[in-house]
Formats: structure tokens, C-alpha cells, sequence
């Protein structure tokens, strides 16, 4: 099930992350490689997560490679560590949608907010040069801890993309 896409006001956030260049066939490589890095981060600098674990897809060439930094929203910003950059998400307008199911469906409930954003003449804040969009902030975010939810057809993800200002 997926909620009726929504705009919201985002603030500025503090973000830590660890930076990917992957294919589609490889996108599980930021969560099984990037979260452990994050939350082993967050503990050994007493840093309190604001909200859950993210892809924030930063380019994107379906055909090639995208860029994705596997991250998570901060109280405050620490030192950059290793892997682990720091950073702030921007803040302003957001088109958002909420799904409840299967991880793998996102490709197609992403591909339903792009075509709102175009049906609704809103367009998001991004670039294209070439093959590739580049993105101000296209944000998935993971609202179901698998220890909690092991079953990911009750996942919830949220999609949050920058609107244009």
C-alpha cells in the first residue's frame, strides 16, 4: 500500500554517511556495508540517530552506475571517520510518499512519485548532464528496523525527494 504523495518542509539536518558507487545489482552493498559502519560510528562517538537509516541517491544512471550514500540523521555533526563523512541534508520542500510492503516494489513507487511530480508540474531539485541526474537530496528512508520487522513484506519505507525552490 502507498500513501498520496504529500509535500512537507524538511529542515536542514546534520548526517552521517558512507559515500557508494554501485550498479542496481549491487544495491544492497551500502545497507550490508554502511549501516555497520554508521551505527559502530554513533556509538563509539555518543552520537543519538534523529530519525531512521537512509539511501540518499546523490546520482543516478539506471543503465551504469549510482551514487548513494547510506546514512543517518544526527543530533549533532561529529568528525569525519574513516569511511564515515559528515554533512547536512538540506532543508526546504519535499515530495513524499510512504510505502508499506516489499523493498523490491520501491522502483516502481519511485517511479509513481516521478510521475506526479511531472503530472503536478512540481519539479524536483536536480540536474542532467548527460546519462545521469544529479540530485540536491532524493532520500529513501527506512522506517522499519529489520530486527524488529524480520518480515519485509510489512516493511515501511518513506520516499522524500527536494523539490525545486
Amino acid at each position: 500500500m502507498m500513501t498520496l504523495p504529500e509535500i512537507t518542509e524538511r529542515p536542514a539536518q546534520s548526517y552521517v554517511y558512507v559515500p557508494f558507487t554501485v550498479t542496481m545489482h549491487q544495491m544492497q552493498k551500502p545497507a550490508n556495508e554502511g549501516f555497520p559502519l554508521i551505527f559502530d560510528y554513533l556509538a563509539r562517538h555518543g552520537l543519538t540517530a534523529t530519525g531512521p537509516a537512509f539511501y540518499n541517491y546523490r546520482r543516478i544512471n539506471m543503465a551504469e552506475t549510482l551514487d548513494v550514500e547510506a546514512g543517518i540523521a544526527v543530533e549533532r555533526p561529529g568528525p569525519e571517520d574513516g569511511a564515515v563523512k559528515v554533512g547536512t541534508l538540506p532543508g526546504g520542500r519535499f515530495m513524499g510518499v510512504t510505502w508499506h510492503g516489499h523493498p523490491d516494489a520501491l522502483i516502481t513507487v519511485t517511479g509513481v512519485l516521478i510521475g506526479w511530480s511531472n503530472l503536478t508540474q512540481q519539479p524536483f531539485d536536480q540536474r542532467s548532464e548527460g546519462e545521469d541526474d544529479h540530485f540536491a537530496c532524493r532520500l529513501e528512508l527506512y522506517e522499519s528496523d529489520p530486527a524488529e520487522v524480520p518480515d519485509m513484506n510489512k516493511w515501511v519505507t518513506t520516499l522524500a525527494f527536494k523539490l525545486k525552490d
